[in-house]
């Protein structure tokens, strides 16, 4: 049977941050990075079919998962999810770790690993290759977005159950199978008054005032040294317009994509197989 996690707390900067480790002692040391709006139980099904000799670290982004929200006055920005990935990578006393990140996670495990070099392996990115990006001229447009969501405030919406939460999951992810949404919607909420309700805070939801346009993205992208591998779903997002290509070619050390059957999650579609690439590309020892 595979061990159980235990549950960490992590200051980030006075922010508690809730962590699940698999294997303290163990090497390599490989954190998981969740998507947006997700939460670190989302690895579940791929830790399963992972080297019990692994220490794994599961993250829960702040106010997402059981990590704690910001104050009601604070707005969250990208920017801070590096500061989240920042706190975990020192919590675990080792030098480096490798680095599994799906969608947002894998945005932030780039940026991250450009930033802190020394600090990372290697990357897998999972259904990610960066964020919107476009024009510098979006700068404008996403200013003026952030402060119009300031003036609308978060609507967290209550579910008579966790199989109508997970019925919603579907209704924003087609492609995300019923027993993927249940799993992400057990794990993903909480009882309320009326039901239950997704345990992110619906801040996030309002629009960042910064974002990199697809310049900065590039150069962003090229300085990452580490060795990456790129794993998409055969009908999750489509890398096949102009600036994907521009975005693949930047990332120097990246493999060739593996493709496999499934959508956006493929991660908790084929979590054997995904098991499996983690298992080919991160080396035993470290």
């Amino acid at each position: 049977m595979p061990s159980s996690f235990e549950a960490l707390t992590v200051d980030a900067h006075g922010l508690a941050l809730h962590v699940r480790q698999r294997n303290a002692a163990g090497t390599p040391a490989v954190v998981f990075l969740h998507g947006w709006l997700d939460h670190s139980h989302s690895f579940d099904l791929v830790a399963e079919h992972l080297p019990e000799s692994w220490r794994l670290l599961l993250l829960d982004f702040r106010g997402m998962g059981r990590s704690a929200w910001l104050p009601r006055h604070a707005n969250y920005q990208f920017a801070d999810y590096l500061v989240d990935v920042e706190a975990v990578v020192r919590a675990t006393g080792v030098e480096a770790v490798h680095l599994v990140g799906h969608s947002l996670g894998g945005i932030v495990a780039t940026a991250y690993a450009a930033a802190r070099p020394s600090r990372v392996l290697s990357i897998t990115l999972i259904e990610s290759l960066g964020p919107t990006g476009g024009p510098p001229e979006n700068a404008l447009v996403r200013l003026s977005g952030f402060l119009e969501d300031l003036e609308r405030a978060p609507n967290r919406k209550r579910y008579p159950n966790v199989e109508a939460a997970a019925a919603r999951l579907r209704e924003n992810n087609p492609s995300l199978p019923e027993h993927a949404a249940l799993h992400l919607a057990r794990h993903g909420t909480e009882p309320v008054e009326e039901g239950v309700a997704f345990t992110f805070d619906p801040a996030h939801r309002r629009r960042f005032a910064f974002g990199y346009d697809d310049a900065q993205w590039l150069a962003i992208s090229s300085a990452v040294t580490c060795p990456m591998q790129l794993i998409l779903g055969s009908e999750g997002f489509r890398f096949d317009d102009e600036r994907s290509r521009a975005r693949l070619a930047a990332l120097r050390q990246l493999r060739p994509p593996l493709t496999l059957p499934g959508g956006h999650h493929v991660h908790l579609e084929q979590p054997e197989a995904v098991a499996r690439a983690l298992g080919q590309f991160i080396p035993p020892t470290r």
